[in-house]
Protein backbone atom coordinates (compact mmCIF):
# COMPACT_ATOMS: atom_id res chain seq x y z
CA UNK A 1 0.00 0.00 0.00
CA UNK A 2 1.40 3.66 -0.76
CA UNK A 3 1.67 6.19 1.24
CA UNK A 4 -1.15 8.50 -0.77
CA UNK A 5 -3.59 5.20 -0.10
CA UNK A 6 -2.63 5.05 3.50
CA UNK A 7 -3.36 9.04 3.87
CA UNK A 8 -6.54 9.03 2.31
CA UNK A 9 -7.10 5.44 4.31
CA UNK A 10 -6.28 7.01 7.51
CA UNK A 11 -8.45 10.37 6.95
CA UNK A 12 -11.69 8.91 6.40
CA UNK A 13 -11.28 6.89 9.71
CA UNK A 14 -11.23 10.49 11.14
CA UNK A 15 -13.98 11.66 9.18
CA UNK A 16 -16.46 8.91 10.23
CA UNK A 17 -14.88 9.24 14.07
CA UNK A 18 -16.17 12.98 14.06
CA UNK A 19 -19.13 12.13 12.29
CA UNK A 20 -19.94 9.81 15.14
CA UNK A 21 -19.11 12.26 17.69
CA UNK A 22 -20.95 14.89 16.52
CA UNK A 23 -24.12 12.83 16.06
CA UNK A 24 -23.72 11.93 20.38
CA UNK A 25 -23.26 14.98 21.14
CA UNK A 26 -26.87 17.07 22.46
CA UNK A 27 -28.09 18.77 19.82
CA UNK A 28 -28.61 22.47 20.31
CA UNK A 29 -31.85 24.28 20.99
CA UNK A 30 -32.32 26.33 18.19
CA UNK A 31 -35.05 28.31 19.67
CA UNK A 32 -35.82 29.23 23.88
CA UNK A 33 -38.97 29.59 23.06
CA UNK A 34 -40.28 28.62 19.50
CA UNK A 35 -41.45 31.70 17.56
CA UNK A 36 -45.31 30.01 17.99
CA UNK A 37 -45.53 29.65 21.27
CA UNK A 38 -44.38 33.35 22.11
CA UNK A 39 -46.86 34.71 23.67
CA UNK A 40 -48.86 32.10 25.11
CA UNK A 41 -49.81 33.61 27.86
CA UNK A 42 -52.87 35.47 26.62
CA UNK A 43 -54.41 33.10 24.50
CA UNK A 44 -53.82 29.69 25.17
CA UNK A 45 -56.04 29.43 28.25
CA UNK A 46 -59.16 31.19 27.11
CA UNK A 47 -61.15 27.84 26.74
CA UNK A 48 -60.15 26.75 29.74
CA UNK A 49 -61.11 30.27 31.94
CA UNK A 50 -64.20 30.29 29.98
CA UNK A 51 -64.73 26.17 30.98
CA UNK A 52 -64.48 27.83 34.54
CA UNK A 53 -66.73 30.68 34.36
CA UNK A 54 -69.74 29.76 32.44
CA UNK A 55 -69.83 25.88 31.98
CA UNK A 56 -69.29 23.97 34.88
CA UNK A 57 -70.60 20.09 33.33
CA UNK A 58 -68.15 21.18 30.63
CA UNK A 59 -65.70 21.47 33.17
CA UNK A 60 -66.01 18.53 35.04
CA UNK A 61 -65.39 16.78 31.74
CA UNK A 62 -62.27 18.37 31.14
CA UNK A 63 -60.81 18.27 35.00
CA UNK A 64 -62.96 15.45 36.42
CA UNK A 65 -63.63 17.84 39.31
CA UNK A 66 -66.04 20.74 39.89
CA UNK A 67 -64.23 24.35 40.23
CA UNK A 68 -64.97 24.08 44.07
CA UNK A 69 -62.90 21.13 44.28
CA UNK A 70 -60.25 21.93 41.60
CA UNK A 71 -59.55 25.42 43.82
CA UNK A 72 -59.13 22.91 47.11
CA UNK A 73 -56.54 20.83 45.18
CA UNK A 74 -55.25 23.93 43.38
CA UNK A 75 -54.77 25.56 47.24
CA UNK A 76 -52.77 22.48 48.45
CA UNK A 77 -50.68 22.13 45.45
CA UNK A 78 -49.99 25.71 44.65
CA UNK A 79 -46.58 26.49 46.59
CA UNK A 80 -45.13 23.41 45.79
CA UNK A 81 -45.47 24.60 41.70
CA UNK A 82 -44.08 28.00 41.52
CA UNK A 83 -41.14 28.74 39.19
CA UNK A 84 -39.44 31.32 38.30
CA UNK A 85 -41.22 34.12 37.73
CA UNK A 86 -40.53 35.60 33.91
CA UNK A 87 -42.96 37.16 31.64
CA UNK A 88 -44.28 33.55 30.18
CA UNK A 89 -43.92 32.05 33.43
CA UNK A 90 -46.51 29.18 33.20
CA UNK A 91 -48.61 29.47 36.38
CA UNK A 92 -49.14 26.81 39.31
CA UNK A 93 -52.68 26.85 37.83
CA UNK A 94 -51.91 26.34 34.07
CA UNK A 95 -49.57 23.38 35.29
CA UNK A 96 -52.16 21.19 37.06
CA UNK A 97 -54.79 22.24 34.64
CA UNK A 98 -52.39 20.86 31.61
CA UNK A 99 -51.53 17.77 34.01
CA UNK A 100 -55.36 17.28 34.59
CA UNK A 101 -55.94 16.82 31.02
CA UNK A 102 -53.43 14.52 30.38
CA UNK A 103 -55.02 12.22 32.87
CA UNK A 104 -58.53 12.59 32.61
CA UNK A 105 -58.63 12.69 28.83
CA UNK A 106 -55.00 10.69 28.43
CA UNK A 107 -54.37 13.64 26.01
CA UNK A 108 -51.23 12.73 23.79
CA UNK A 109 -48.24 15.35 25.17
CA UNK A 110 -47.63 16.39 21.65
CA UNK A 111 -51.31 17.62 21.13
CA UNK A 112 -51.07 18.98 24.78
CA UNK A 113 -47.89 20.88 23.57
CA UNK A 114 -49.73 22.22 20.57
CA UNK A 115 -52.97 23.37 22.36
CA UNK A 116 -51.23 25.29 24.72
CA UNK A 117 -48.54 26.49 22.76
CA UNK A 118 -45.83 25.35 25.23
CA UNK A 119 -42.40 23.03 23.86
CA UNK A 120 -42.97 19.48 23.72
CA UNK A 121 -40.68 18.75 26.60
CA UNK A 122 -41.60 21.53 28.86
CA UNK A 123 -45.08 19.49 28.39
CA UNK A 124 -43.16 15.91 29.65
CA UNK A 125 -41.88 18.30 33.03
CA UNK A 126 -44.78 19.86 33.95
CA UNK A 127 -46.58 16.68 34.27
CA UNK A 128 -44.04 14.55 35.91
CA UNK A 129 -43.25 17.06 38.28
CA UNK A 130 -47.50 18.11 39.02
CA UNK A 131 -47.88 14.38 39.05
CA UNK A 132 -44.93 14.18 41.87
CA UNK A 133 -46.67 17.50 43.85
CA UNK A 134 -50.32 15.78 43.32
CA UNK A 135 -49.02 12.46 45.46
CA UNK A 136 -46.93 14.01 48.07
CA UNK A 137 -49.51 16.77 48.70
CA UNK A 138 -52.23 14.88 48.64
CA UNK A 139 -52.01 11.51 49.55
CA UNK A 140 -50.67 11.74 53.22
CA UNK A 141 -54.77 13.58 53.38
CA UNK A 142 -56.19 11.36 51.17
CA UNK A 143 -55.13 7.89 51.35
CA UNK A 144 -54.19 8.23 54.87
CA UNK A 145 -53.91 4.33 55.17
CA UNK A 146 -55.41 2.94 58.38
CA UNK A 147 -52.51 2.15 61.00
CA UNK A 148 -54.60 2.02 64.31
CA UNK A 149 -57.60 -0.43 65.55
CA UNK A 150 -59.99 1.91 65.59
CA UNK A 151 -59.71 2.61 61.72
CA UNK A 152 -59.13 -0.89 60.81
CA UNK A 153 -62.39 -1.61 63.13
CA UNK A 154 -64.13 1.47 61.29
CA UNK A 155 -63.18 -0.13 57.83
CA UNK A 156 -64.88 -3.60 59.12
CA UNK A 157 -67.92 -1.80 60.00
CA UNK A 158 -68.18 -0.56 56.65
CA UNK A 159 -68.59 -3.55 55.06
CA UNK A 160 -70.66 -5.04 57.73
CA UNK A 161 -73.67 -2.17 57.39
CA UNK A 162 -73.30 -1.98 54.08
CA UNK A 163 -72.55 -5.12 52.44
CA UNK A 164 -73.25 -7.55 55.20
CA UNK A 165 -69.73 -8.94 55.76
CA UNK A 166 -68.06 -8.96 59.14
CA UNK A 167 -65.06 -9.03 59.88
CA UNK A 168 -63.64 -7.69 56.37
CA UNK A 169 -60.83 -5.20 56.33
CA UNK A 170 -61.02 -4.27 52.55
CA UNK A 171 -61.20 -5.93 49.09
CA UNK A 172 -57.72 -6.48 47.23
CA UNK A 173 -57.09 -6.85 43.46
CA UNK A 174 -54.66 -6.60 41.14
CA UNK A 175 -54.44 -4.40 37.55
CA UNK A 176 -52.02 -4.26 35.27
CA UNK A 177 -51.36 -0.58 33.74
CA UNK A 178 -49.78 -1.02 30.40
CA UNK A 179 -46.14 0.69 29.34
CA UNK A 180 -43.85 1.36 26.45
CA UNK A 181 -41.33 -1.64 26.97
CA UNK A 182 -38.35 0.00 29.04
CA UNK A 183 -34.79 -0.41 27.21
CA UNK A 184 -33.27 -3.41 28.59
CA UNK A 185 -35.75 -5.15 30.58
CA UNK A 186 -35.98 -8.25 29.14
CA UNK A 187 -39.13 -9.67 29.78
CA UNK A 188 -39.56 -8.10 33.33
CA UNK A 189 -42.36 -6.16 32.35
CA UNK A 190 -43.73 -8.70 30.20
CA UNK A 191 -47.37 -9.68 30.98
CA UNK A 192 -49.68 -13.05 29.97
CA UNK A 193 -51.48 -10.58 28.01
CA UNK A 194 -48.61 -9.76 25.57
CA UNK A 195 -48.16 -6.53 26.68
CA UNK A 196 -45.83 -4.74 28.40
CA UNK A 197 -47.25 -3.45 32.25
CA UNK A 198 -46.32 -2.57 35.66
CA UNK A 199 -49.03 -3.41 38.41
CA UNK A 200 -51.05 -1.85 40.43
CA UNK A 201 -52.09 -3.61 43.63
CA UNK A 202 -54.39 -1.93 45.77
CA UNK A 203 -57.22 -2.52 48.34
CA UNK A 204 -60.71 -0.58 49.24
CA UNK A 205 -62.97 0.38 51.61
CA UNK A 206 -67.35 -0.01 51.44
CA UNK A 207 -67.13 3.11 48.98
CA UNK A 208 -65.11 2.92 46.71
CA UNK A 209 -61.62 4.48 47.74
CA UNK A 210 -58.83 3.25 47.88
CA UNK A 211 -56.84 2.19 51.16
CA UNK A 212 -53.40 0.88 50.55
CA UNK A 213 -51.77 1.17 46.87
CA UNK A 214 -48.68 -0.64 45.37
CA UNK A 215 -47.42 1.03 41.94
CA UNK A 216 -44.81 -0.08 40.05
CA UNK A 217 -44.38 -3.78 40.46
CA UNK A 218 -42.97 -6.01 37.03
CA UNK A 219 -45.93 -7.28 34.96
CA UNK A 220 -44.86 -10.60 34.55
CA UNK A 221 -45.17 -10.84 38.59
CA UNK A 222 -48.33 -12.08 39.45
CA UNK A 223 -50.73 -10.99 42.15
CA UNK A 224 -49.71 -13.26 45.26
CA UNK A 225 -46.07 -12.63 43.85
CA UNK A 226 -47.31 -8.46 44.32
CA UNK A 227 -48.30 -8.94 46.89
CA UNK A 228 -45.74 -10.68 49.02
CA UNK A 229 -43.00 -8.63 48.00
CA UNK A 230 -44.70 -5.27 48.31
CA UNK A 231 -44.22 -3.54 51.88
CA UNK A 232 -48.31 -3.80 52.35
CA UNK A 233 -47.82 -7.99 52.06
CA UNK A 234 -44.64 -8.31 54.22
CA UNK A 235 -46.47 -6.01 56.75
CA UNK A 236 -49.47 -8.14 56.69
CA UNK A 237 -47.87 -11.30 57.03
CA UNK A 238 -45.02 -9.88 59.91
CA UNK A 239 -48.77 -8.80 61.92
CA UNK A 240 -47.23 -5.18 61.98
CA UNK A 241 -50.58 -3.23 61.17
CA UNK A 242 -52.07 -3.18 63.99
CA UNK A 243 -54.55 -5.51 62.79
CA UNK A 244 -57.62 -6.35 65.33
CA UNK A 245 -57.35 -9.52 66.97
CA UNK A 246 -59.64 -12.18 66.25
CA UNK A 247 -63.14 -11.72 67.71
CA UNK A 248 -66.81 -12.93 67.83
CA UNK A 249 -68.97 -12.77 64.28
CA UNK A 250 -71.88 -10.70 65.28
CA UNK A 251 -74.54 -12.16 67.85
CA UNK A 252 -72.32 -15.82 68.11
CA UNK A 253 -69.36 -16.80 70.37
CA UNK A 254 -67.31 -17.98 67.05
CA UNK A 255 -64.51 -16.23 67.33
CA UNK A 256 -62.61 -15.03 63.44
CA UNK A 257 -59.58 -13.74 62.34
CA UNK A 258 -60.66 -9.76 60.09
CA UNK A 259 -59.57 -10.64 56.90
CA UNK A 260 -59.54 -9.11 52.99
CA UNK A 261 -61.61 -10.39 50.41
CA UNK A 262 -59.49 -11.83 46.96
CA UNK A 263 -60.13 -13.53 44.44
CA UNK A 264 -58.92 -17.24 42.79
CA UNK A 265 -55.59 -15.00 42.43
CA UNK A 266 -54.13 -14.67 45.62
CA UNK A 267 -53.35 -17.42 48.15
CA UNK A 268 -55.48 -17.74 50.88
CA UNK A 269 -54.14 -16.80 54.51
CA UNK A 270 -55.08 -16.07 57.74
CA UNK A 271 -55.62 -12.34 56.45
CA UNK A 272 -56.83 -13.21 52.96
CA UNK A 273 -60.18 -14.94 52.00
CA UNK A 274 -60.36 -16.26 48.49
CA UNK A 275 -63.37 -18.62 47.12
CA UNK A 276 -64.26 -22.14 47.27
CA UNK A 277 -62.33 -23.58 43.91
CA UNK A 278 -64.41 -25.97 41.13
CA UNK A 279 -67.34 -25.92 39.69
CA UNK A 280 -69.25 -28.70 41.78
CA UNK A 281 -69.83 -27.30 45.17
CA UNK A 282 -71.85 -28.01 47.76
CA UNK A 283 -74.66 -25.33 48.13
CA UNK A 284 -73.38 -23.66 51.31
CA UNK A 285 -69.88 -23.13 49.05
CA UNK A 286 -71.73 -21.55 46.62
CA UNK A 287 -73.39 -19.26 48.97
CA UNK A 288 -70.01 -18.20 50.43
CA UNK A 289 -68.93 -17.64 47.03
CA UNK A 290 -71.93 -15.36 46.17
CA UNK A 291 -71.23 -13.47 49.80
CA UNK A 292 -67.45 -13.03 49.14
CA UNK A 293 -68.10 -12.06 45.33
CA UNK A 294 -70.90 -9.79 45.91
CA UNK A 295 -68.16 -7.93 48.46
CA UNK A 296 -65.38 -8.06 46.57
CA UNK A 297 -67.31 -6.10 43.81
CA UNK A 298 -65.71 -2.97 45.73
CA UNK A 299 -62.83 -3.41 44.39
CA UNK A 300 -63.77 -3.89 40.83
CA UNK A 301 -66.23 -1.16 40.99
CA UNK A 302 -63.45 1.37 42.07
CA UNK A 303 -60.86 0.30 39.81
CA UNK A 304 -63.79 0.68 37.30
CA UNK A 305 -64.81 4.08 38.22
CA UNK A 306 -60.75 4.95 38.43
CA UNK A 307 -60.44 4.04 34.70
CA UNK A 308 -63.49 5.65 33.40
CA UNK A 309 -62.31 9.10 35.00
CA UNK A 310 -58.80 9.04 34.71
CA UNK A 311 -58.49 7.80 30.63
CA UNK A 312 -54.59 8.10 31.21
CA UNK A 313 -54.81 4.58 32.13
CA UNK A 314 -56.36 3.47 29.21
CA UNK A 315 -53.48 3.95 26.99
CA UNK A 316 -50.05 2.67 26.65
CA UNK A 317 -48.26 5.55 28.90
CA UNK A 318 -44.93 6.43 27.41
CA UNK A 319 -42.53 7.36 30.28
CA UNK A 320 -39.68 6.25 32.13
CA UNK A 321 -40.67 3.55 34.42
CA UNK A 322 -40.27 6.17 37.62
CA UNK A 323 -42.44 8.66 35.88
CA UNK A 324 -45.12 6.22 35.21
CA UNK A 325 -45.41 5.38 38.66
CA UNK A 326 -45.94 8.91 39.35
CA UNK A 327 -48.59 9.36 37.07
CA UNK A 328 -50.27 6.25 38.32
CA UNK A 329 -50.24 7.23 42.09
CA UNK A 330 -51.54 10.93 41.17
CA UNK A 331 -54.65 9.45 39.17
CA UNK A 332 -54.93 7.26 42.56
CA UNK A 333 -54.96 9.85 44.79
CA UNK A 334 -56.72 12.04 42.17
CA UNK A 335 -59.75 9.46 42.88
CA UNK A 336 -60.16 9.28 46.53
CA UNK A 337 -59.58 13.64 46.57
CA UNK A 338 -62.67 13.50 44.05
CA UNK A 339 -64.55 10.52 46.02
CA UNK A 340 -64.37 12.78 49.23
CA UNK A 341 -64.88 16.46 47.62
CA UNK A 342 -66.78 15.50 44.65
CA UNK A 343 -68.91 13.22 45.48
CA UNK A 344 -70.12 14.41 49.08
CA UNK A 345 -71.77 17.67 47.39
CA UNK A 346 -72.70 16.09 43.67
CA UNK A 347 -73.21 12.69 42.12
CA UNK A 348 -70.88 13.78 39.19
CA UNK A 349 -67.88 11.94 39.73
CA UNK A 350 -70.10 8.33 40.87
CA UNK A 351 -73.22 8.90 39.52
CA UNK A 352 -76.61 6.67 39.70
CA UNK A 353 -76.02 3.57 37.63
CA UNK A 354 -72.17 4.11 37.38
CA UNK A 355 -71.59 1.69 39.75
CA UNK A 356 -72.79 -1.84 40.46
CA UNK A 357 -76.33 -2.14 42.29
CA UNK A 358 -78.71 -4.87 42.95
CA UNK A 359 -76.55 -7.78 43.31
CA UNK A 360 -75.52 -7.46 39.62
CA UNK A 361 -72.64 -6.56 37.09
CA UNK A 362 -74.93 -3.32 35.83
CA UNK A 363 -72.50 -0.57 36.59
CA UNK A 364 -71.79 2.11 33.53
CA UNK A 365 -68.46 1.41 33.39
CA UNK A 366 -68.36 -2.11 32.60
CA UNK A 367 -69.28 -0.30 29.06
CA UNK A 368 -65.50 0.22 28.93
CA UNK A 369 -62.79 -2.17 28.18
CA UNK A 370 -61.41 -2.35 32.06
CA UNK A 371 -58.04 -2.66 33.19
CA UNK A 372 -56.58 -6.38 32.73
CA UNK A 373 -56.06 -7.98 36.00
CA UNK A 374 -53.04 -9.70 37.24
CA UNK A 375 -53.02 -13.84 36.75
CA UNK A 376 -52.12 -16.27 39.43
CA UNK A 377 -49.33 -18.80 39.24
CA UNK A 378 -48.36 -21.80 41.15
CA UNK A 379 -50.13 -23.75 43.91
CA UNK A 380 -52.54 -22.14 46.65
CA UNK A 381 -51.47 -24.43 49.37
CA UNK A 382 -52.82 -23.33 52.75
CA UNK A 383 -52.20 -24.21 56.51
CA UNK A 384 -55.00 -26.07 58.26
CA UNK A 385 -56.86 -23.67 60.65
CA UNK A 386 -56.68 -21.39 57.25
CA UNK A 387 -59.16 -23.77 55.93
CA UNK A 388 -61.03 -23.95 58.61
CA UNK A 389 -61.71 -20.57 58.99
CA UNK A 390 -63.03 -20.21 55.62
CA UNK A 391 -65.63 -23.25 56.46
CA UNK A 392 -66.35 -21.41 59.99
CA UNK A 393 -67.57 -18.07 57.94
CA UNK A 394 -69.18 -20.35 55.21
CA UNK A 395 -71.59 -21.90 58.10
CA UNK A 396 -72.08 -18.94 59.32
CA UNK A 397 -74.08 -17.69 56.29
CA UNK A 398 -76.81 -20.24 57.23
CA UNK A 399 -76.86 -19.88 60.65
CA UNK A 400 -79.92 -17.85 61.68
CA UNK A 401 -77.52 -14.85 62.96
CA UNK A 402 -75.89 -14.97 59.55
CA UNK A 403 -78.30 -16.07 56.76
CA UNK A 404 -80.28 -13.59 54.61
CA UNK A 405 -83.68 -14.90 53.38
CA UNK A 406 -83.25 -14.64 49.55
CA UNK A 407 -79.45 -16.11 49.47
CA UNK A 408 -80.41 -19.85 48.28
CA UNK A 409 -82.81 -17.99 45.64
CA UNK A 410 -80.05 -15.86 44.17
CA UNK A 411 -77.47 -19.12 43.64
CA UNK A 412 -80.68 -21.02 42.15
CA UNK A 413 -81.08 -18.40 39.61
CA UNK A 414 -77.70 -18.50 38.94
CA UNK A 415 -77.05 -14.95 39.83
CA UNK A 416 -73.44 -15.78 41.15
CA UNK A 417 -70.37 -13.05 40.52
CA UNK A 418 -67.65 -14.96 38.04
Amino acid sequence: MDNDTMYLAFAGVLMCYAAVKVLKQRQVRRYKTRPINRGRHSTNYLYYEKMKQLDAPQFFKYTRMTVEAFEIILGIVKPYLKHQIRYDTISPEQRLIITLQYLSQGTSMQVLSWTFNIGITTVHKIIHETCAVIWDQLSPVYLKSPSTEKEWQDISHGFLQRWDMPHCLGAIDGKHVNIQAPPRSGSRYYNYKHNFSIVLLATCDSNYRFTFVDVGAYGSQSDGGVLKNSIFGKRLEEGGLNIPKPSYLPFTNITLPHFLVADEAFPLKEYIMRPYPGKQLLDKQRIFNYWLSRTRQTIENTFGLLVARWRILKTTITANVENVDNIVKAVVVLHNFCQKEVSSTSDLYCPAGFVDSNDRENGDWRKETPLPSVGRTGANIARKVVYQNRDILCDYFLSENGQISWQSEMINRGKLFN
